[in-house]
């Protein structure tokens, strides 16, 4: 499992994101290597490669983009590729893209009540924020969305489709290529404010470089007053807080350490659960994006030693759409193991399917391509993704005030 831990959340996401970053010099790559090594490799590699489509019609389409590549631009050729390695049918086999350069327009959108909310923006937009993003170039965002939904990677289920589907609409290269912007670097934006007011700006795309580094962004945060992260967490990702006025512990799980420090982890956490006699403990792996699932079952192993907790019905896992891979496959080993109740959204991952993430580069394009080496079978049908006990969404009127509405259900539900 040591190739689960080199995707951690923040490399899931930097896979997520990477677009289409070959420069039209005319140095067109030779892609009938690629073709056959992507092809080659995937049906040694990848533990059951025709599983969602049959090897005809697989061969039919590579085929097809063969005889493509000779008249096509490469973006065309990548888009083909995208599309067909979609049809695998599984979140963990992808073409990642994070060797090109990239741009990306600055600014993040996250779907909440059927409109894609504006959740962070240079600060030069700050009015922007909290508006809705309704068309690109003129072009609305329901056809939008529906063009870099065909080709968003990492997809697994219709949850995270909708979050990968998201993290694509700012990327410069990929909006051209699917012919909605007229231009590579700039676009015109349309919003709709708070006052139902529509807003046009024209937007330069950043670099992924000057992206990742600028911190002149303003964003949208939900937390809840009961809740505060201790300064002297080890990480920003993984913490544990009392949760005022009960007697429970609220643990913020986004990404995974190592194995090693999440025993460091789970015995001071355990400590703490004894020394105050904590009866409920909250999970929250939202926003998770994977990692090793062994070490997700080091802090079930570190919560099982404590006595304290009532363990018939004080234990919650929160999920949503981003929770992924390592992270969904935990929640539902903390239903099994831990009795916990699950909250939130349907998972963007399924607890039954391929996993265990390895990748190959293509000689030439130098695309990584991500493939499953396992498959895990943690619930007895196959659905789309961890059906919660409790089903909540983010409502929207919280979310734009900054405040967490599924976390408070949970508060008040330990409360009762």
């Amino acid at each position: 499992m040591k190739t689960i831990l080199k995707f951690k959340v923040a490399l899931l996401f930097t896979l997520l994101v990477a677009s289409f970053g070959y420069t039209q010099n005319g140095n067109k790559i030779d892609w009938t290597t690629d073709l056959e090594v992507y092809k080659s490799q995937l049906e040694s590699r990848h533990i059951d490669l025709y599983h969602s489509i049959n090897k005809q019609t697989f061969d039919k389409e590579l085929s097809r983009i063969k005889v493509l590549s000779d008249s096509a631009s490469d973006f065309e050729v990548v888009l083909e590729l995208m599309k067909l390695t979609r049809r695998i049918g599984d979140g963990h086999t992808a073409v990642s893209l994070r060797h090109l350069d990239t741009h990306t327009f600055p600014f993040e959108v996250k779907f909440i009540e059927n409109e894609w909310r504006v959740v962070k923006i240079s600060h030069e937009h700050k009015n922007l924020l909290k508006a809705s993003l309704v068309a690109i170039d003129g072009v609305p965002i329901d056809e939008v969305a529906a063009k870099v939904s065909e080709v968003a990677q990492f997809v697994e289920n219709k949850h995270s489709e909708v979050v990968r589907t998201g993290s694509y609409l700012t990327i410069s290269e990929l909006l051209q290529a699917l012919q909605i912007t007229k231009n590579t670097n700039s676009a015109e934006f349309t919003f709709v404010d708070l006052d139902n007011k529509k807003i046009t700006v024209t937007l330069e795309a950043l670099d992924k470089g000057a992206a990742e580094k600028t911190a002149n962004f303003v964003a949208l945060s939900i937390s809840v007053p009961e809740i505060t992260k201790p300064n002297s967490s080890m990480f920003d990702y993984l913490w544990y807080a009392p949760i005022k006025s009960t007697k429970a512990v609220y643990i913020q799980f986004n990404s995974y350490p190592t194995f090693e420090d999440m025993q460091v982890f789970g015995e001071e956490l355990v400590g703490y659960i004894t020394e105050n006699e904590i009866k409920q403990v909250v999970i929250d792996m939202r926003n998770n994006g994977g990692g090793d699932l062994y070490v997700g079952v080091v802090l079930a192993y570190a919560l099982n030693l404590a006595d304290t907790i009532d363990w018939k019905q004080g234990v919650y896992v929160m999920t949503d759409a981003v929770t992924f891979s390592a992270a969904t496959s935990n929640s539902a080993l903390f239903k099994q193991l831990l009795n916990a109740k699950i909250v939130g959204q349907p998972t963007g991952s399924n607890p039954t399917g391929y996993q265990d993430m390895d990748q190959f580069e293509l000689p030439n394009s130098k695309l990584v391509i991500t493939y499953s080496k396992r498959r895990f079978e943690l619930s007895e049908t196959v659905t789309q993704g961890i059906q919660p006990d409790e089903f909540l969404n983010y409502n929207w009127k919280n979310f734009s005030q900054g405040n967490d509405n599924m976390l408070q259900w949970v508060i008040k539900d330990i409360k009762h």
